[in-house]
């Protein structure tokens, strides 16, 4: 993939488009509390019907325009992208799209031991695998009871075995659940040589019961981590980079935390994302998106769904985590299984 894109497009508050995640499904074979609770999304929830849901074909073309606004990045997200079927079909095609030069997939790992090559064959650079705590009794409290920790750390391997690095692991931080359990997450990642991404507990959607007693602090969860392995702030690797990095100071990787809930950083955002569906949302707590599924299956060209993607953007002045203070709890912000992380 090369980087060549007509121009970049800028927002209301002269943030450029750089990002694009794509939700390639709607279902998910854990049932993480903090976003797919299994009381809510039990055998009976219904899911999106497939006529509803982007064809690889439609997802790609989309991507394509969307890159010729700027998005150099692409992450594949759900629920968990390794559930849709032939899911190494979207990731070829894509792959072969200009203008685009890092493509990565967040996953649970559960599908990578059979997975990994494939999707790596199909021109995949590297996944991130979310693991929330090593204690298993806690992992299994923390994905609905659904894997254990072997089965990620297979996952894992299987991902390194086929190349797919450097590995990221994203670890949610929930107060009182897996909070005791960081520093062994977090020697461990030292000792293997992963990124690690601490994040904060957020609140996306409305069926986590998200509360602020449930977050434990980026400030907090540097300090637990810092006693027992020492680190030292570190610059951004760019502007719109989401984490605040750390490294150890025995030169041993780093870290970083992921800070939505108590260090804001949506003056630098850069990230569009595409839902399974079809629209498109300027912000991961959005209460709406932009339909581009009705307008593409009615005909529409490629620069008549350029127009709407590039108002969309220019539009845009979104910044929920800077004032979610000032904004109303009983919004209905779009849930997370359904645009990504």
């Amino acid at each position: 993939m090369h980087e060549q894109h007509q121009g970049t497009v800028t927002d209301k508050r002269n943030r450029p488009l750089r990002d694009l995640r794509i939700s390639v499904t709607d279902r998910c074979n854990f049932r993480c509390p903090y976003c797919m609770p299994a009381e809510i999304f039990g055998d009976h929830y219904r899911f999106l019907p497939k006529e509803s849901v982007l064809t690889y074909e439609e997802m790609t073309r989309l991507t394509r325009i969307i890159i010729r606004l700027g998005a150099v990045k692409l992450r594949l997200t759900g629920g968990e992208p390794l559930v849709r079927q032939d899911i190494d079909q979207l990731i070829s095609q894509l792959a072969g799209l200009d203008g685009a030069h890092d493509m990565a997939l967040t996953t649970n790992g559960v599908r990578l031991p059979r997975m990994a090559q494939k999707i790596k064959d199909a021109g995949l650079q590297r996944v991130t695998v979310s693991l929330d705590s090593l204690d298993n009794d806690v992992f299994r409290q923390m994905n609905g009871n659904r894997a254990d920790v072997q089965d990620v750390l297979a996952g894992i391997d299987a991902a390194i075995a086929a190349g797919l690095t450097p590995i990221k692991i994203n670890t949610v931080v929930k107060r009182g659940v897996n909070d005791h359990t960081l520093v062994d997450l977090a020697r461990w990642a030292k000792d293997q040589g992963f990124i690690l991404r601490f994040i904060e507990y957020m609140d996306v959607g409305n069926r986590n019961g998200w509360k602020m007693e449930h977050v434990v602090s980026a400030r907090e969860i540097a300090e637990i981590v810092d006693k027992a392995l020492p680190l030292e702030r570190l610059p951004r690797n760019y502007e719109s980079e989401t984490a605040v990095r750390y490294g150890y100071r025995d030169g041993g990787g780093e870290i970083g935390i992921i800070a939505s809930v108590t260090m804001p950083f949506c003056g630098d955002c850069s990230r569009m994302r595409l839902s399974p569906d079809g629209h498109i949302y300027t912000c991961l707590f959005a209460v709406q998106g932009t339909d581009l599924m009705t307008p593409l299956r009615a005909g529409a060209s490629d620069d008549e769904l350029e127009t709407i993607i590039r108002d969309t953007w220019t539009n845009r002045a979104d910044r929920y985590s800077e004032i979610r203070s000032t904004v109303s709890s009983s919004a209905d912000k779009i849930e997370m299984y359904y645009i990504g992380g």
